[in-house]
């Protein structure tokens, strides 16, 4: 058995289109192995062909070539093995208005063919904190109650992989730290979560290894602690004990006076070393009330693998 929650190779997924516009080429030959039990990143601008990876996965969108393999089992001669060995999360709510959340995990675990004395909707309606909601319509609930049954269905019939489409888009702060709570929980448990979303830092701080995907191709894929050391860049904000005017600055260093006084100066550390930006605020006769530095974080590294993308909704 391999070693692999995903296998993918050389996938393609190429759109009619209008007479007007002609064919579409959503994936060009993508190919991406994620190991299990990994949190996984699936990052990319809109319109990059992320969701059609996550509905190729789901069994929602057919592929035009290459092949997909899902917990050892191959797309195309295991589908239902392969279907079941995955849970998604999506983005837009599908949910039944006239159904409770008890009804709706009941429903979606006999899709599944989970037998009744195996369901676990009880254990899920206390993962999710809809125990107290179990008996309410889905078209009472708040969105971000609505949200949390998501999670719930994707979980129904125990997959080995879980995948969550911009989970916390949109969501207030306290429930997306219920999410990633869930989300750490499930992880910790064996499961192979993959993820996308727009929030950079939530990646950052969630995610083992990232992929990140642009017009269709995979520009990079690494561990994230890799991909945020590609980018040397660092930034000091000195604070000054009374205004100052930038000083001469040492070549490599750019620098620019914020509106609240402090001194905001970026350079990158395999250039040139901290000291040099000191020694001149020092040269210059500025007195230092505060210092600290920004290492440069994911943000910077997607908007350098992505210059140039235009966004396509």
């Amino acid at each position: 058995m391999t070693e692999n929650a995903i296998e993918i190779c050389g996938l393609r997924k190429t759109y009619r289109g209008s007479a007007k516009n002609g064919p579409k080429e959503a994936l060009k030959g993508i190919d991406l192995a994620i190991p299990r039990g990994m949190i996984f990143g699936l990052l990319g601008p809109n319109g990059a062909g992320k969701s059609t990876i996550i509905n190729i996965l789901a069994g929602l969108v057919n592929k035009t070539s290459g092949q997909v393999r899902i917990w050892g089992f191959d797309q195309d001669v295991n589908p239902r093995q392969s279907r079941a060995s995955i849970g998604v999360m999506p983005q837009e709510p599908n949910l039944d208005p006239f159904f409770t959340p008890r009804q709706s995990l009941e429903v979606q675990a006999g899709l599944y063919g989970v037998p009744p004395a195996q369901r676990k909707t009880d254990d899920i309606l206390d993962l999710i904190g809809l125990t107290d909601k179990a008996g309410a319509y889905a078209r009472t609930l708040s969105g971000g109650m609505r949200r949390r049954l998501l999670l719930g269905k994707a979980l129904v019939h125990t997959p080995q992989i879980l995948v969550l489409d911009e989970p916390t888009a949109g969501v207030d702060i306290e429930l997306r730290n219920m999410l990633w709570a869930n989300v750490r929980k499930l992880n910790e448990q064996g499961m192979t979560i993959i993820l996308t979303t727009h929030y950079l830092e939530e990646a950052e701080a969630m995610c083992d290894e990232i992929a990140i995907i642009n017009h269709g191709a995979l520009v990079t894929r690494d561990t994230t602690a890799n991909l945020l050391g590609r980018i040397d860049a660092k930034t000091m904000v000195i604070v000054p004990e009374a205004p100052a005017l930038l000083p001469d600055l040492p070549q490599g260093v750019e620098g620019h006076r914020r509106d609240d006084g402090a001194l905001i100066f970026t350079y990158r550390t395999t250039q040139v070393p901290a000291e040099a930006v000191l020694a001149a605020v020092r040269k210059a006769g500025i007195a230092i009330r505060d210092v600290k530095t920004e290492e440069a974080n994911l943000e910077d590294v997607f908007l350098s693998l992505t210059a140039g993308a235009h966004a396509t909704g």
